[in-house]
C-alpha cells in the first residue's frame, strides 16, 4: 500500500500546551510521525511524498479568515511584548458575545478553542503539508489504487472550517473528503480517534452527501466535552447523516469493536462510493491521554471490520500518543485490513 508523508512536518513542534491548567509538555510531536513512517517502511509499503495541490482544497473546507489567521498568527504574536514562543490563545468568546477581534490575543481565541493547540514558527507551513498529504492519498484512491495511508501531522479532526483545536489546525480529512466529492457522488468518514471528531461533525452536520460515523470514548468527561453524544444526527439536509457511537470510559477491545462494527452497518447501509478513516491509536490502554483500554488486537479486529465494507479505502492519521508502540499498533491495524 502507498503510505503519503512529507518531512515538513517536522517544521511543528511546539514543545508546551496548557493542560489542567498547568504548562506540560506537548504529546503531539515528531516523534509520532516518524515512528509511523519508520514502521511502514520496515513493513515493505512504499513510502511517497506529497504534490502541492495549492490552496484550492483548503479554501474548499475553511474560511477565508481563518487560513489568514493560521498563515500569520505566529509572526503577529511574537510582536508582542512578553509573548511566549508558542502562540498559545487565553481568551475566548463567551456565549454571549460575537463580535471579531481585530488584534492577534482576540482572533487566537476567535480561531483557537482551546490551549492544546500551540503554534510554532513552522505550524501553517506543516500544516499545508499535512493537507497535501490527505489529498493525494485520496487522488491515489480516486485514481484506482484501492487503498492508501496518509501520515497526517499535525492531525485535523477537531478543526472546524473556522476554528483549530485539540492540535489540529486544518481538517485534513475533511479536506480529503471534498476533494474526493468533486469526482464522486457519496463519500462516508468513519473516526475511530479515542477522541470525537467535533470539527468534522460540524463541516458535513447540514449536508447529505457526506457519512460521518464516530467511534470515541463517551465525552460527558471527557474532551472534547460539548459534542459527540447519540443524540446528534445532523440537520437540514443532513439529518441522519451522522452517527456518534460514544464507548463508556474504561471500556477495552469488545466494547471499541463492537462500536465500530455498528458504524460500518451504518455505512454499509448507505453505500458510499469511498470511505475515509480518522485513524487514531489513542484508544490504546498505554496512550498517556486515553480513558479506553484498547489493545493492539483491538485495533487488527477494527482493521479487520472495516476491511469487510471493500470499500475503496483513504486512511487518514490523526492521534495516537504512545510513541513506543504507535508502529507496532499501525502494524496490527493494518494486518487487519489488509488480511
Amino acid at each position: 500500500m502507498d503510505v503519503v508523508y512529507s518531512r515538513t512536518h517536522l517544521k511543528h513542534a511546539p514543545a508546551r500546551f496548557i493542560r489542567l491548567g498547568e504548562w506540560a509538555d506537548n504529546p503531539e510531536t515528531p516523534a509520532r510521525a516518524e515512528n509511523l513512517v519508520a514502521a511502514a517502511r520496515a513493513a515493505g509499503h512504499r513510502v511517497i511524498a506529497p504534490d502541492d495541490f495549492g490552496a484550492s482544497p483548503r479554501r474548499a473546507v475553511h474560511g477565508a479568515a481563518h487560513l489568514a489567521f493560521l498563515e500569520s498568527a505566529h509572526r503577529r504574536w511574537l510582536q508582542l511584548d512578553g509573548a511566549s514562543d508558542d502562540l498559545v490563545p487565553n481568551a475566548h468568546p463567551i456565549r454571549h458575545g460575537a463580535a471579531y477581534p481585530e488584534g492577534v490575543v482576540g482572533q487566537a481565541g476567535w480561531h483557537i478553542a482551546d490551549t492544546a493547540c500551540p503554534i510554532g514558527p513552522g505550524s501553517w507551513e506543516a500544516a499545508c503539508a499535512s493537507a497535501n498529504v490527505a489529498v493525494h492519498a485520496a487522488q491515489l484512491v480516486l485514481d484506482g489504487a484501492p487503498a492508501a495511508y496518509g501520515i497526517c501531522r499535525p492531525p485535523g479532526h477537531h478543526a472546524f472550517d473556522d476554528l483549530s483545536g485539540g492540535f489540529c489546525l486544518l481538517n485534513n480529512i475533511a479536506i480529503a473528503a471534498e476533494h474526493m466529492r468533486a469526482k464522486i457522488s457519496r463519500v462516508a468518514i468513519l473516526d475511530i480517534d479515542v477522541h470525537h471528531g467535533n470539527g468534522t461533525q460540524g463541516i458535513f452536520y447540514e449536508r447529505g452527501d457526506v457519512l460521518f460515523v464516530s467511534v470515541h470514548a463517551d465525552p460527558s468527561a471527557f474532551y472534547p466535552f460539548f459534542t459527540g453524544y447519540g443524540d446528534e444526527r445532523g440537520a437540514g439536509a443532513g439529518e441522519g447523516a451522522t452517527l456518534n457511537l460514544p464507548v463508556a470510559l474504561g471500556e477495552g477491545d469488545d466494547a471499541y469493536v463492537a462500536a465500530i462494527g455498528r458504524g460500518v452497518a451504518a455505512i454499509a447501509a448507505y453505500r458510499p462510493e469511498a470511505l475515509l478513516i480518522s485513524l487514531g491509536f489513542d484508544a490504546y490502554v498505554d496512550d498517556p491521554l486515553s480513558p479506553l483500554a484498547v489493545t493492539s488486537g483491538g485495533f487488527e479486529a477494527a482493521g479487520a471490520a472495516i476491511a469487510g465494507l471493500g470499500l475503496p479505502t483513504v486512511l487518514i492519521q490523526e492521534g495516537g500518543y504512545d510513541c513506543r508502540t504507535l508502529g507496532r499498533n499501525l502494524m496490527a491495524f493494518l494486518a487487519g485490513f489488509l488480511g
